[in-house]
C-alpha cells in the first residue's frame, strides 16, 4: 500500500470498475428494497443539498445491497421546462436568434441537441460522489414510455372529469411569459410605498378612504369592502362609490376577510389581480377585470392615456394624475413582500388566464388517509403536520404552462373552439366521429413539470403496462427528500400513485434538513458562501474559486466584497478532501434538524479520520501479510484483547444498524468513528503489540491476534462501506486474501454486511479491558500533569487492590507495563503509607507514582505559574469583550458564543492547574 491516502488515485478508477462489473443492478433475489431518486433538473449541477441527500440514498442503497435485499435504486432526470428553455433561449440569443426564428418544431430540436451535448452534467458529478444507482435503467421525464404514462393519466383524469380548463388566477411571469408555480416565486421583503386615495361616494354623500401598494391596479377595481361589523362604515354597505380615473360605478360590501383595525378598514377590491381579491370576488359575484396583457403592459380595457404603458410606468402617471385631481390623500413609505420570478427576477403578476387544471379534492382524500393509517410514515414524525395543513386545504392545481419545451397538451380544439381531448389527433377524430372537414388546432400549452414527476413512482417502473418492477418495487421502501417539496412533490406522488395504482408510491418519507454555512446562513451566489461539492472532493485553488464566486456578479462592489470574504476563509483556495471524507461529513451531520451548518473543520477531521483507517492498515498489513492468520485452520488462542475488541465490534455493529433502521445517520457515524479511531486504531493496535512481539507470547495467542487483526478489519470495511465507498472497496482487496481462502475479489459491494454475533459479546473481557484502558491513561494523565517524558520509566504503588483488581493484574500485568511504561509495580498494604505520590483512580484501587527524583518541583511550579498568568490574561481580554455593550449588540450571535466557549474552557484551565499545583506543593 502507498505510505499515504491519496483519493484521486482510486476514487474514479474504483467507480468505472463498479459500473462495468454491473453491481448497481437489483439481484431479483432477496426482499426488495427500493429508493427513487428525486429527479434533479437536467439543466442543473451537484450543489450542496443533492450531494447531502444522494449520500444518504447511497449509503441505504448499499446497506441493503449487502444485507442481501433485491435492491434497486432508480435513478433519472427531470425535463425542467422552464429552467431548460431558458438555457438554450439564451444559446440562440447568442448567436442572435430567438426561439420564434426557428419555430416551434425547430426549436424543440435544438432542446434535444443541447440535453445530448449538455445535459448529463449532474449524473457524471453523481459518479464522483460515489453514488450506485442502476445507470442502465436511467430514465428522463420527457422518454416515450415517461411521455405515454403522461398522456394516459390526463387523458383518464379528464374522462372522469377531475381535468378541466377554467379561468382563474394564476401566477404570471410577464418575461417568461408563462404560469408559474409557487415554489418558482421568491418573496422577500423590499422597500415600497402606500398610496392613500380618496373614493368618492356616488352620491355625494361622502368618501371613503382606501390605501395599496399598487396604485395601477385600481383600473380594475370593482369593489370596495369593510368589515360588517365595523360600525364606522354601517351605513356605507350596498351603497356605490365612482372610481377616480375610470368613472365606474362600484358597489361597497361587507366582508368578514377585512380586518378592522389595519389602515382604515376599507379595502379595495381587484379581483383579477390579487389571490385574497379574487377569492372575495367570486364569494360576491363581483365582475373580473383584467388590466394588463401578458408582459404586464396596461391593455385596452383602461382609459386611453394609460393603454400600452408598462405596469410600474403607469403607476407612475396614475399617481400623478390623482395628485393632479386632488384624490390622493398621502404616499408613505412601506415595506412590503414583494413576489419575484427565481429565474428572472421580475415582479410576478397576479394574472387572469386560461390554464388547465387538476380537481385535486378527491385525490387528497386517500392521500390524507394514507398517512393518518400510518400506512406512510413521515420521518421525522412532524412534517406530518405540515403535510395535513396543505392537504386539508388544498386548491386545485394548475397543470398548463405558456412553453414550448415539455408534455404538450393532449387536447385539440376546433373553430368554434370546443375542446377535444385523447391520445392523439387520431383518437380524437375517430372517438368524436369528426372528418376531415373539421380542422383541428391542438393546445399549445404544455403540462407543468411537477405533473410528470407525480407520475415518478410508477411511471419509471413501466406504468401503464404491467411490469414485473410495477410488481416488485411498488412501492418503494423510502423517499428522500427536503421539506420545501412535501406540497409540489411528495403530496401529488401519493395522490397520483394512489388513484392509478392503489398503492402507496413509498412507505417512509425521510425529510432531510436544509444545509446552510458554518454562520447559519443560507448558501447562495450573492453571499459567496456557497460550496461546490466537487471542488471539496478535488480542492481548487484560490484564484479558480475567486472566478468561480464572483463571475456574473452584476455589482462590481457586491464582487469585491465576496472576493474579500473568500481570500479570508480560503486563503490558499480548498484543500482535496476525497469523496469518502466528504460522505462521512454528511452522514455525520444528518441529524432531524431542520437547519444543518456545514463545518469544513469537519470534513477537515473526516480526511484524518480516512488517513488513520489508511494507517492502520498498512500496520495490520505489516504484521499479518507473511504470517500465519488462522485462515488454513491453525490452533488460534484469542487473548482477552482480541476478545474485548471482537465484543467492541459487535455492539458498534448492532447500534449501526438501529440507528439505520431510525435514519438517525449521525448517531450511526459517531459510533463508526467512535470504534475505528479509539478502539480498534488506537486501543486495539496497541494492545496487540505486547502479544505479537512478546517472546513469552504462544504460537496460537500470535495467531489469535493477527486473525483478530486482519478480520476485524476486515468486518469493519464492511461496515463502514455504506458511507465511505471508495477507501474501504481499496482496502478490502488487499485484506481479503488475508481473512479467507480467497485469491479473487471483486468488490466489497459483492461481499455480505457482517451480521450481528451474541455469542462474540464477552462482557467479562469488555469490563476487564475497561479496566486496562483506565490504568493506562491514569498513568498517562500523571505524566502530562507532572511533564514526565513518555519513554521514561516510572516506579508504581497499587493500593486499595481487590481480588478482581489482582486477577486482572496477573493477567495484564505484563502488557501493562509494556503500554505504561513502567519500571515495577508495588503493592502496598491497607496501613502502609506511600511517600509523597501524584495519584489516579481505577475503580477503588489508588495508583501511586512516587515524584522524588521524577520531577523538579521548583521549575514545575514555575511552568506552571507562567502558564497560569498567560490564561489569566487571556480571560481579563475575552472577559472585557464580552461586558462590552458595543461589542456584544453588534457580533452576530455565533461569534459571542464562541467567545463565551473560549472562556469557559480558559477557566476550566486555570482550575486545572490550581489542583496540579496543589499536588506539587504537598510532595
Amino acid at each position: 500500500m502507498d505510505k499515504t491516502f491519496e483519493p484521486h488515485k482510486i476514487e474514479q478508477a474504483c467507480y468505472k470498475h463498479w459500473e462495468e462489473q454491473g453491481l448497481f443492478k437489483a439481484s431479483g433475489e432477496g426482499d426488495p428494497y427500493c429508493i427513487l431518486l428525486p429527479p434533479p433538473n437536467v439543466t442543473g449541477s451537484l450543489h450542496m443539498g443533492h450531494a447531502f441527500q444522494h449520500t444518504i440514498m447511497d449509503a441505504l442503497i448499499r446497506y441493503n445491497r449487502m444485507k442481501g435485499n433485491n435492491t434497486l435504486w432508480q435513478v433519472g432526470t427531470d425535463h425542467a421546462g422552464i429552467a431548460t428553455q431558458m438555457v438554450v433561449e439564451r444559446r440562440l440569443n447568442a448567436q442572435g436568434q430567438n426561439r420564434h426564428d426557428l419555430g416551434r418544431e425547430k426549436f424543440v430540436e435544438k432542446i434535444w441537441e443541447w440535453k445530448e451535448e449538455s445535459g448529463g452534467t449532474i449524473t457524471q458529478q453523481m459518479r464522483r460522489l460515489g453514488t450506485s444507482p442502476d445507470w442502465d435503467r436511467e430514465v428522463f421525464t420527457m422518454d416515450d414510455n415517461l411521455s405515454e404514462a403522461v398522456q394516459e393519466v390526463f387523458v383518464k383524469l379528464y374522462e372522469e372529469g377531475l381535468i378541466y380548463r377554467g379561468k382563474r388566477l394564476v401566477n404570471w411571469d410577464p418575461v417568461l411569459l408563462t404560469a408559474v408555480s409557487d415554489l418558482e416565486v421568491v418573496s422577500e421583503e423590499e422597500n415600497g410605498h402606500m398610496w392613500h386615495m380618496r373614493y368618492p361616494l356616488t352620491d355625494g354623500s361622502g368618501e371613503l378612504i382606501v390605501a395599496t401598494t399598487r396604485p395601477e391596479t385600481m383600473l380594475g377595481d370593482t369593489a370596495v369592502a369593510v368589515h360588517p361589523d365595523d360600525e364606522r362604515y354601517q351605513s356605507y354597505i350596498g351603497k356605490t362609490i365612482t372610481l377616480p380615473i375610470t368613472g365606474r360605478e362600484i358597489p361597497i360590501i361587507a366582508d368578514d376577510y377585512v380586518e378592522q383595525d389595519f389602515g382604515t378598514g376599507c379595502v379595495k377590491i381587484t379581483p383579477a389581480h390579487d389571490f385574497n381579491d379574487y377569492d372575495m370576488g367570486k364569494r360576491h359575484n363581483l365582475e373580473m377585470i383584467n388590466i394588463l396583457t401578458d408582459e404586464a403592459k396596461i391593455n385596452d380595457v383602461a382609459p386611453a392615456q394609460y393603454q400600452g404603458l408598462d405596469r410600474f410606468e403607469a403607476r407612475k402617471k396614475i399617481v400623478e394624475d390623482l395628485t393632479e385631481q386632488g384624490v390622493l390623500v398621502k404616499t408613505e413609505a412601506h415595506k412590503l413582500k414583494v413576489p419575484r420570478g427565481d429565474r428572472t427576477g421580475v415582479v410576478i403578476e397576479p394574472y387572469l388566464t386560461n390554464q388547465w387544471y387538476v380537481a385535486v379534492e378527491s385525490l387528497a382524500k386517500p392521500a390524507i388517509e394514507a398517512v393518518e393509517s400510518g400506512e406512510i410514515r413521515f420521518v421525522p414524525e412532524n412534517w406530518n403536520k405540515t403535510y395535513y395543513q396543505w392537504m386539508h386545504n388544498i386548491q386545485d392545481w394548475c397543470i398548463s404552462r405558456q412553453l414550448w419545451w415539455g408534455h404538450r397538451i393532449p387536447a385539440w380544439f376546433d373553430e368554434a373552439q370546443n375542446v377535444y381531448v385523447g391520445r392523439d389527433e387520431a383518437e380524437v377524430r375517430a372517438k368524436h366521429k369528426l372528418g376531415d372537414d373539421v380542422v383541428l388546432r391542438q393546445d399549445e400549452d404544455v403540462l407543468d413539470t411537477w405533473f410528470s414527476s407525480a407520475l415518478w413512482p410508477f411511471a419509471t417502473m413501466g406504468w401503464p403496462k404491467e411490469t414485473p418492477e410495477l410488481e416488485t418495487f411498488v412501492p418503494s421502501s423510502v423517499l428522500v427528500t427536503g421539506f420545501d417539496i412535501i406540497f409540489f412533490w411528495v403530496a401529488r406522488m401519493i395522490m397520483m400513485t394512489k388513484k392509478f395504482t392503489g398503492k402507496i408510491p413509498f412507505k417512509d418519507i425521510y425529510i432531510t434538513g436544509l444545509i446552510r454555512d458554518e454562520k447559519g446562513d443560507k448558501m447562495s451566489k450573492s453571499k459567496g458562501n456557497v460550496l461546490d461539492p466537487i471542488d471539496l472532493i478535488d480542492g481548487i485553488e484560490l484564484d479558480a474559486l475567486l472566478e468561480k464566486r464572483t463571475t456574473g456578479m452584476m455589482q462590481p462592489k457586491m464582487a469585491e466584497k465576496i472576493g474579500k470574504q473568500t481570500k479570508q476563509q480560503f486563503p490558499d483556495g480548498i484543500n482535496a478532501y476525497g469523496t469518502d471524507a466528504l460522505r462521512f461529513t454528511f452522514a455525520a451531520m444528518a441529524s432531524t434538524s431542520r437547519d444543518i451548518n456545514f463545518d469544513m473543520g469537519r470534513v477537515e477531521g473526516y480526511r484524518n479520520f480516512c488517513n488513520k483507517i489508511w494507517n492502520a492498515t498498512r500496520f495490520v498489513l505489516m504484521n499479518t501479510e507473511e504470517f500465519d492468520t488462522g485462515r488454513d485452520g491453525g490452533e488460534m488462542q484469542l487473548s482477552v484483547f482480541d476478545r474485548w475488541i471482537w465484543s467492541q465490534f459487535q455492539q458498534t455493529l448492532q447500534t449501526f444498524e438501529t440507528a439505520i433502521a431510525q435514519y438517525r445517520f449521525d448517531i450511526a457515524a459517531q459510533h463508526l468513528y467512535e470504534f475505528s479511531w479509539n478502539q480498534f486504531c488506537d486501543w486495539y493496535l496497541e494492545l496487540s503489540k505486547p502479544v505479537l512481539n512478546s517472546d513469552a507470547s504462544t504460537d496460537a495467542e500470535k495467531r489469535g491476534t493477527r486473525h483478530t487483526l486482519i478480520n476485524v478489519l476486515e468486518q469493519l470495511m464492511r461496515l463502514l462501506h455504506p458511507f465511505m465507498p471508495f477507501i474501504t472497496d481499496e482496502i478490502w482487496k488487499k485484506i481479503k486474501p488475508l481473512s479467507a481462502n480467497q485469491t479473487e475479489v471483486a468488490s466489497i459491494m459483492s461481499d455480505a454486511f457482517p451480521i450481528f454475533n451474541a455469542d462474540k459479546v464477552d462482557q467479562q473481557a469488555l469490563d476487564d479491558i475497561e479496566w486496562v484502558k483506565s490504568f493506562i491513561v491514569g498513568i498517562r494523565n500523571i505524566r502530562g500533569e507532572m511533564d514526565i517524558a513518555p519513554s521514561k520509566p516510572l516506579p508504581v504503588m497499587l493500593k486499595n487492590v481487590s481480588e478482581q483488581d489482582q486477577n486482572r493484574l496477573d493477567v495484564s500485568g505484563q502488557y501493562l507495563a509494556k503500554l505504561a511504561k513502567l519500571e515495577s509495580m508495588t503493592l502496598l498494604g491497607s496501613d502502609e503509607k506511600a511517600p509523597a505520590s501524584a495519584t489516579a483512580l481505577v475503580g477503588e484501587m489508588e495508583i501511586l507514582i512516587p515524584m522524588a527524583g521524577l520531577i523538579d518541583k521548583e521549575a514545575e511550579l514555575a511552568r506552571l505559574n507562567k502558564a497560569a498568568e498567560k490564561l489569566q490574561k487571556d480571560v481579563a481580554r475575552t472577559s472585557g469583550k464580552l461586558s462590552n455593550e458595543n461589542f456584544v449588540s453588534k457580533a452576530p450571535a455565533a461569534v459571542i458564543e464562541k467567545e463565551r466557549d473560549k472562556l469557559a474552557d480558559m477557566q476550566m484551565q486555570l482550575d486545572k492547574i490550581s489542583e496540579q499545583k496543589a499536588t506539587i506543593e504537598a510532595l
